[in-house]
């Protein structure tokens, strides 16, 4: 069978799901210690964690992560745990699955990799393309097809866990209430201006900061390079694709652009308000006047308490069943077109319904696909030619003797950076691998070319160093200014904060706010409403007051808080208003109940692995956690 299926694997494969699916979390602690220095790193229920999987993961991390390598023992240890951890989570999960049965039938793992176009020629699968790029990344066709399996059916799994979470009523109006509620605030703000008189900065003070900061002052080592590049942007504007193309593309893949049945309809929301049965009569009059023979759209204009549709005569637009609440799904997906019904009882109100047109699932016309093709097409097409330039290059680096010569074999220019340094992101964005090139003895010498190096997915470059600038200290002279912007930004902050806390100690006493402020030379502004999500507020403040303590009747709450603008800021929290969820429209309130969904869906899938690991019997192999670190 697993003969067949790779007779007909088509589609893209990327490079991530050629390796196994890592879970995110990490949940360390409450394992069994052995030192028993056998050859697996964990046993999780009786089932062994090899210690060539565990150092491969562990390898593959460094790989990723360069910086990690150079990790103090005790550091190199935690990471080293965290990462069987990780193991040992998917091994819980892989013991259940197995427990329970569960098998990903060969049928669905074709489904998979048929998504996937890397493992064509000339849009048809290619058995030899297929086995090649497998044995690029190290795997046969059994070992990716089994991993492929584990891999669909852990993400199965926690999409299951997910989609099956609840959020009641109750909670989803709890969340709404914090989510949208307002807080009357009075703030007094402390400028870096209102108190640059009193600052001071010495020719000692500037002399003993140098003297006690030596390490603050050097010159970082740079080198002058040069260098030659590709890239793939580069070679993608090369690409051209015909329309015939395009259509040609799309008619052998039409089932890759499936869309669900979706319906058109509109509604009127009557909210519950504090009167449900009057909300009901009124619910009922509207739906005696559709049927009488009176407007949808003018009925909704008129009555809808949803200020998203009303004004387009309650227009829901083409939605799929996911896209709806619950009971208005329920609904829409149950009626035939042109049918009005209601009073549909929702979280916040009643609905009258009319459905105006079912979209029926099927292929999306080439219209609405063709940018996505193009870019696809367009894609593929420059990952060969940009593979093709990389093997050129890497051909070509065995016969260059110097840097220009390499350029002129694979047709590019010699590129220049002088004063590169450690710390330095451009022109390379970073990327450690880059600095790790440069910086490598011998090629800082000058004595040989870098090796071909793979910033990124989308990068190779080669380097030569044309003149090395070892660090040095600067002089005195050159970072006096420096050293003086320093000290007046302390001084300035520490003046900043001792006059808030000053005029809040005023505040405890029962100062009032305004006179409170004019003692230490703020300016009291106006009380004013504030949300969680006001356009343009200052963050600093909105955290500080909405993590604040709610006032009492007769006692606001007083606090401080640095601010954006490098100030500080004292305020008063007069009173707190929940939101109300009656005045939120339709589409925000779907939108957040969607999000509260997938956060508990979230939470509910930790929870199970969690589960899981604690009831797992798990024994680590002390001896392979800090065995001697073969990437140092």
């Amino acid at each position: 069978m697993l003969q067949n299926i790779r007779d007909n694997l088509t589609g893209k494969v990327a490079l991530a799901v050629l390796a196994v699916i890592a879970l995110s979390f990490v949940f360390v602690g409450g394992a069994s210690f052995t030192t028993i220095g056998s050859n697996y790193a964990a046993k999780v229920d009786g089932v062994d964690i090899g210690l060539g999987s565990f150092e491969a993961a562990y390898g593959n991390e460094i790989q990723q992560n360069p910086q990690f390598a150079a990790l103090p023992d005790e550091y190199r240890l935690q990471l080293r745990t965290n990462i069987l951890e990780q193991l040992i989570q998917q091994r819980v999960i892989d013991n259940y699955l197995d427990e329970a049965g569960y098998r990903i039938s060969d049928e669905q793992l074709t489904d998979l990799v048929h998504r996937y176009d890397e493992f064509q020629v000339d849009g048809k699968f290619d058995r030899t393309t297929y086995e090649n790029v497998l044995v690029s990344y190290d795997r046969t066709p059994a070992q990716f097809e089994a991993e492929q399996k584990v891999s669909l059916s852990r993400a199965q799994l926690q999409r299951a866990i997910r989609g099956s979470s609840v959020v009641s009523p109750a909670n989803y109006r709890r969340y709404l209430n914090l989510a949208y509620e307002n807080r009357v605030v009075t703030l007094a703000s402390i400028s870096p201006q209102s108190v640059a008189s009193d600052i001071s900065v010495s020719e000692e003070m500037i002399t003993a900061y140098y003297d006690e900061n030596a390490n603050l002052f050097f010159l970082p080592e740079t080198a002058d390079l040069e260098y030659v590049e590709i890239l793939r942007d580069s070679v993608a504007s090369e690409v051209n694709v015909t329309e015939e193309q395009l259509r040609d593309y799309y008619d052998v893949n039409k089932d890759r652009y499936q869309q669900d049945e979706q319906r058109q309809a509109r509604h009127i929301l009557i909210l519950f308000d504090d009167d449900e049965d009057g909300s009901l009569a009124v619910a009922n009059e509207i739906i005696t006047r559709t049927r009488s023979g009176d407007s949808f759209a003018a009925l909704a204009a008129q009555y809808s308490k949803d200020g998203a549709t009303a004004a387009d005569g309650g227009d829901l637009g083409a939605r799929a069943r996911a896209q709806l609440p619950e009971a208005l799904g329920d609904a829409v997906f149950s009626m035939e077109e042109g049918e009005t019904r209601g009073p549909v009882k929702g979280d916040f109100g009643f609905h009258i319904v009319r459905l105006d047109a079912i979209l029926e699932s099927g292929p999306l016309p080439f219209e609405q696909v063709r940018a996505s093709i193009l870019t696809e097409m367009q894609v593929d097409a420059a990952d060969g030619l940009y593979l093709a330039l990389k093997r050129k290059l890497n051909d070509a680096f065995f016969d260059a003797t110097d840097i220009a010569r390499l350029a002129e074999a694979i047709g590019v220019d010699v590129q220049f950076v002088t004063g590169f340094a450690r710390d330095s992101a451009a022109p390379f964005d970073g990327s450690q691998r880059a600095l790790d090139a440069v910086f490598d003895p011998a090629v800082l010498s000058g004595e040989q070319l870098s090796e071909v190096i793979e910033l990124d997915v989308d990068r190779t470059a080669v380097f030569a160093v044309t003149k090395h600038n070892a660090a040095t200290r600067e002089t005195l002279d050159n970072v006096r200014e420096r050293i003086a912007a320093t000290l007046t930004a302390n001084q300035s902050t520490e003046l900043m904060a001792s006059r808030a806390q000053q005029m809040l100690d005023a505040l405890k006493s029962g100062v009032e706010f305004t006179a409170a402020a004019g003692q230490v030379g703020a300016t009291a502004s106006p009380s004013a409403i504030v949300t969680r999500i006001s356009e343009g507020a200052d963050q600093s403040i909105s955290v500080a007051v909405f993590t604040a303590l709610k006032p009492t009747e007769d006692k606001p709450t007083h606090g401080l808080t640095p601010n954006s603008s490098g100030g500080y800021t004292v305020f008063s929290l007069d009173a707190v208003i929940p939101g109300q969820p009656q005045q939120i429209p339709l589409a925000d309130r779907d939108a957040g109940r969607n999000e509260l969904v997938d956060k508990y869906g979230i939470g509910d899938f930790v929870a199970f692995v969690q589960g899981l690991r604690a009831d797992a019997e798990v024994i680590i192999n002390e001896d392979a956690l800090a065995a001697q670190d073969p990437f140092q």
